[in-house]
């Protein structure tokens, strides 16, 4: 059995090992179809297109992406192909739910206002947005949801998302077509529809939201200010734009010890079941430093400024922050 596994999926060499015999680590970009062409499985992330180019002619059978989202991966293709696949989905959502509860204390702190006193509207309300959902909550704020797929009496429309909320936080998948269509959800027109001058949070996908669109509305003050992790064409961004948002970081908002590790093991557990492999036991996330002090405070665990502070300095780094990505953890552990 041979299995080609994207290189920056953390902690998983170990129960691989056991599993297969030989694995190739590779850098996902750089996946091509002469090394999964005797591959039995394949384990990527997003930045691995699996489809027809890729995987004719392989004896691939099955393929995991270690994410929530999946548009990457070429599913009438797979389909047509008999090859199965899975992604991830929920697995870094407390991860994500960290980065917007800290970015909103960053918001309070360094720009003046109560969010006991504030109204956000979270768009879209799956696994992400209902842990967003919570931690407003606990916050004290006024919470607006707008989900259509989930036409659930208590949710609003984005027209009144547009009207009511000081914050506007997007956690839906990219799709491009259909009645429900999320790309470019926030663009010109919505943005000049906004009646509250809302602070925009962006952590789903780049093209959800119009960078171009946002820029102008920035520069307008139609917008007050904005918290970006993901962006139109990335790895390439619209530098303007990153100097102009509050907080701008290269799509790491889900990139927790804890989410990579969920992810981690649902592959495994999926890779047992189709190949009816015995399980090698759970992969469990590294611990924080003994010197690590925690008196409770949120930001002590994660501060988004840090990764915004190295991206503005250096933008072209965007793929190496994300490689590279320091532990973090969405608990401390006693």
């Amino acid at each position: 059995m041979k299995i080609v596994v994207d290189d920056k999926i953390p902690y998983i060499r170990e129960k691989l090992a056991v599993l297969a015999d030989e694995v190739m680590y590779k850098a996902g970009a750089d996946i091509g179809a002469d090394d999964v062409r005797d591959a039995d499985a394949l384990i990527v992330r997003t930045r691995t297109r699996c489809d027809r180019q890729l995987l004719e002619g392989s004896k691939v059978q099955f393929v995991a992406t270690a994410t929530i989202g999946y548009d990457h991966i070429d599913t009438d293709y797979m389909a047509s192909a008999g090859i199965s696949w899975t992604n991830c989905p929920g697995c870094n959502s407390g991860s994500v739910a960290q980065y917007v509860e800290c970015a909103l204390l960053l918001l309070e702190q360094m720009k003046g206002f109560s969010l006991r006193q504030s109204t956000i509207g979270i768009v879209g309300c799956g696994h992400v947005g209902s842990k967003v959902k919570a931690v407003a909550e606990r916050l004290g704020m006024r919470v607006l949801v707008c989900d259509p797929l989930l036409g659930r009496p208590d949710f609003v429309t984005m027209d009144e998302i547009g009207r009511q909320a000081d914050i506007i936080t997007f956690h839906v998948p990219l799709t491009r077509e259909g009645r429900y269509a999320t790309y470019h959800m926030a663009d010109e027109e919505f943005l000049k529809s906004t009646t509250r001058v809302p602070y925009i949070i962006n952590t789903s996908r780049g093209e959800v939201v119009d960078n171009q669109a946002l820029l102008k509305a920035l520069a307008e003050g139609r917008v007050r200010d904005a918290v970006l992790d993901v962006w139109e064409g990335e790895p390439q961004l619209n530098t303007d734009l990153l100097q102009h948002v509050f907080i701008g970081t290269p799509h790491i908002a889900g990139y927790s010890a804890d989410g990579k590790v969920n992810a981690d093991n649902m592959v495994i557990d999926a890779l047992c079941r189709h190949f009816a492999w015995p399980h090698p036991g759970k992969v469990e996330a590294p611990r924080l430093p003994a010197s690590f002090q925690y008196t409770g405070n949120p930001l002590e665990l994660y501060n988004p400024l840090k990764d915004s502070e190295k991206l503005k300095l250096r933008p072209s780094d965007f793929e190496s922050l994300r490689n590279n990505y320091p532990l973090r953890r969405e608990f401390f552990d006693v």
